[in-house]
């Protein structure tokens, strides 16, 4: 029984320990994002949503969002990912410099038909909102069929 007793008693003095520490690093990283916010990059988007509008099947799949990064220190995309196997984002590799302008390109399989509404989310280096969701949207009607030709019959002579 002390055993048991002992063991519960380690337990829970670990587990105050352990819980206490993340509130002093939690606290730590507030001050931290709060004194760098100044000097942080920041991405201007021309828009964060972009409309295909009413299209074709296999029209072309790709889309532009043009953006600046307004801040005082060099961009950084990590992750770029789309909602779905239908959407595939690229995006710079490379950090953007202040003052600099770049783009993220997205691609949507035109194939697939009817309305659609997808999302890009982009994971940055920006202090508070690290992530920036992009919106594709419209409307693929299906291809219509072309005519067919007639098909020749072999004849002989």
């Amino acid at each position: 029984m002390k055993k048991l007793l002992s063991l519960l008693s380690l337990v829970a003095l670990i587990a105050t320990v352990s819980f206490a520490q993340t509130d002093v690093i939690k606290d730590a990283k507030v001050v931290t994002e709060d004194a760098n916010t100044a000097d942080s990059p920041k991405m201007d988007f021309e828009t964060l949503t972009l409309d295909y509008g009413t299209i074709d099947q296999g029209s072309e799949p790709l889309r532009v969002f043009k953006f600046t990064n307004t801040g005082a220190a060099p961009l950084v995309i990590t992750n770029a990912k789309g909602s779905c196997g239908c959407t595939v984002p690229s995006y710079p590799k490379t950090p953007i410099m202040p003052g600099e302008e770049s783009a993220i390109e997205v691609r949507y399989d035109t194939n697939r038909v009817g309305p659609f509404t997808k999302r890009v989310t982009l994971t940055t280096n920006e202090n508070g909102e690290n992530t920036v969701v992009l919106t594709i949207k419209g409307k693929v009607n299906k291809k219509e069929a072309e005519p067919s030709l007639p098909v020749k019959e072999n004849s002989s002579f």
